[in-house]
């Protein structure tokens, strides 16, 4: 009798995990579909005829003719070239400078010994505490001021900082012992040279996934971009894509649009694609740690 209340509670508990876990399969499934049905949307109207779209009395989802036509259209009837160019150009340039920001404040909090250390970091983790749009009215008024409206020094200095980012690698260059510090000053290197020769390969998990984190935020950044930019030169692809859609092109033909979009959105696709299992990592340990 033991055997079999034992067998039947074992089968039981066995068959509640496999109800768990299907209805857990099944809600990944419906969540996954959610999420991925708009990007397959996208890519399905980018590759359709202009007037074979127009004409869809219902949406299709799917289509016997797919063509390239669009992507040809938006690179020669708009300005998609140059817009891609002012992002790569805006995001390269903002993430160095703010990577070398960010590892020498990080490095100044974590490290050196001055006098108000802990008082003035814990008032710059009082900034992340003050809303993002009064920093973007401040910043506004200030560029303007400065004479950096439609420029691309206007556009990427108030990025190359972070508050966030600082703190997450300060967490990280505090667990290196101090016993490699002091070994390193009795050698005579230089602080400089013990944070490019030490800190920064042992944290470069930590520093790679902000970067990536970086690149990703500059390429999709809209509202700095859309204030301080009014020519068409200094636009990015953010930008870019929303002139095209209030302009006569983005409403008349949506398939080009949808196109231009792709082209867009494939970068930091394939980016994170990539780089996930690190960005995670990256994450992870300075969560862990700090």
């Amino acid at each position: 009798m033991e055997n079999n209340s034992f067998y039947r509670a074992e089968k039981a508990a066995q068959t509640r995990k496999t109800v768990l876990k299907t209805l857990s399969y099944i809600l990944l499934a419906v969540w996954a579909v959610m999420v991925l049905l708009p990007f397959y949307w996208m890519i399905l109207t980018s590759v359709k005829d202009t007037a074979a779209y127009n004409a869809e009395v219902k949406p299709e989802f799917f289509t016997l003719s797919p063509t390239l036509e669009n992507y040809a259209k938006a690179f020669t009837e708009v300005n998609l070239g140059r817009y891609f160019i002012n992002t790569v150009v805006f995001t390269a340039v903002t993430t160095v400078l703010m990577v070398a920001v960010i590892t020498l404040a990080a490095f100044a909090f974590s490290r050196l010994n001055f006098r108000g250390r802990d008082i003035l970091f814990t008032f710059f983790l009082s900034l992340m505490m003050i809303p993002s749009e009064l920093v973007v009215i401040t910043n506004y008024v200030t560029i303007t001021d400065m004479g950096l409206k439609n420029t691309f020094t206007g556009l990427i200095l108030p990025s190359i900082t972070s508050v966030f980012y600082i703190y997450l690698l300060k967490e990280n260059f505090a667990q290196i012992p101090d016993e490699l510090y002091y070994a390193a000053k009795v050698d005579g290197t230089s602080d400089f040279k013990y944070l490019m020769r030490v800190m920064v390969p042992i944290c470069r998990p930590t520093l790679v996934t902000v970067i990536i984190l970086k690149v990703i935020e500059c390429w999709n950044s809209y509202i700095w971009p859309r204030l301080i930019t009014t020519k068409e030169e200094y636009y990015l692809v953010s930008n870019g894509i929303q002139e095209i859609r209030e302009s006569g092109f983005g409403r008349d033909n949506i398939p080009a649009m949808m196109a231009a979009v792709v082209v867009i959105s494939v970068p930091l696709i394939i980016l994170f694609l990539i780089f996930r299992e690190k960005i995670m990592s990256g994450v992870a340990r300075g969560g862990t740690k700090g």
